[in-house]
């Protein structure tokens, strides 16, 4: 079992900047991935950007250019800087955790945090 905390979400303007970090504790795989994603009201969750324990990232069209993740492997955080928001960026984040990116969005087989809100006003 794997807990996850998620925290820097809030409310911005649009064009702002925030950053999300997400310390995990418990069974961590050595090699594993982790990852955030978003949901908003009505639409499907979307896996917003990843990194593996080697290091590889991996980003939706979406927020390519404008997000950027990392990781502290020594205090088994990962980051999200979110820059040039815009309002269709609002939804709750959470950050994930699983063996491989393709299991992130599948709940028996990842650990998911409670979720952070980030609104971003026009």
């Amino acid at each position: 079992q794997v807990q996850l905390v998620e925290s820097g979400g809030g409310l911005v303007q649009a064009g702002g900047s925030l950053r999300l970090s997400c310390a995990a504790s418990g069974s961590i795989f050595s090699i594993n991935a982790m990852g955030w994603f978003r949901q908003a009201p009505g639409n499907q969750r979307e896996l917003v950007a990843h990194i593996t324990s080697g290091g590889s990232t991996n980003y939706a069209d979406s927020v390519k250019g404008r997000f950027t993740i990392s990781r502290d492997s020594a205090k088994n955080t990962v980051y999200l800087q979110m820059n040039s928001l815009k309002p269709e960026d609002t939804a709750v984040y959470y950050c994930a955790h699983a063996r491989a990116p393709n299991l992130l969005l599948l709940r028996p087989f990842a650990s998911w945090g409670q979720g952070t809100q980030v609104t971003v006003s026009s």
